[in-house]
């Protein structure tokens, strides 16, 4: 058993997509139309064949209020490992990515979260060395 697919709930499908591949860097791998929404997913572009994250609509009621509670919490909803949190940090910073907590260390890792203007705080860890 091998996970390959998760998912997060975003307001703006396609800000989200924007926000995913420009931004964070992702890349696109499926934009299909299902109904009203799109099934759309991302991956690394180090990994394109491994795990693929969903962009989801938050249009379930319960996911929305969800989604609203662990942002006014401050929890992050994923963490996305790097190599290098300080060059990402500054790399994140100069597009303008609005960070709510700059790199700090919490053994055995480096912390650093931000928003990804679809409604959620996005963790990014590095392994401590």
């Amino acid at each position: 058993m091998r996970i390959k697919l998760t998912s997060i709930m975003v307001n703006d499908q396609d800000r989200a997509l924007r926000f995913y591949t420009e931004v964070l860097g992702f890349k696109q791998k499926h934009d299909i139309p299902v109904g009203e929404y799109r099934w759309i997913t991302v991956t690394s572009p180090e990994e394109p064949d491994d795990l693929e994250l969903a962009l989801e609509p938050n249009a379930n009621p319960a996911g929305k209020a969800f989604q609203e509670a662990m942002f006014a919490q401050g929890i992050p909803m994923t963490s996305f490992e790097v190599g290098d949190i300080a060059a990402e940090f500054a790399r994140l910073t100069a597009q303008g990515v609005a960070f709510t907590q700059q790199p700090t260390p919490a053994r055995p890792v480096i912390l650093a979260v931000f928003a990804d203007t679809c409604g959620n705080l996005i963790q990014l860890h590095q392994p401590a060395r």
